[in-house]
């Protein structure tokens, strides 16, 4: 799973054809102990995470919801991958 953005300690990652469990375009956020996936209207569709970081993931999301389509099309499809700008 390629790990397509880091910040504050939150680790966000994407599978590729990732779509048997949630069966739409998401995101895996890792924190610590913490696990749970994002879809890209900032809901959460799996596991918890502390309330500040969800907050900065939804911000995130919200701030980069174009790249994460584009790159969530990319992966499907097979056309490589690439990073996005953390929080800052």
């Amino acid at each position: 799973m390629p790990i397509i953005s880091q910040f504050y300690g939150i680790i966000v990652s994407m599978y590729f054809n990732d779509t048997d469990k949630h069966h739409l375009p998401h995101i895996h956020i890792q924190y610590a102990e913490f696990r749970c996936t994002f879809d890209f209207n900032g809901n959460i569709l799996s596991g918890s995470i502390p309330n500040k970081q969800k907050k900065l993931v939804e911000a995130w999301i919200e701030i980069r919801k174009e790249d994460l389509v584009t790159l969530w099309n990319m992966l499907q499809s097979g056309n490589g991958t690439f990073t996005i700008a953390p929080l800052k």
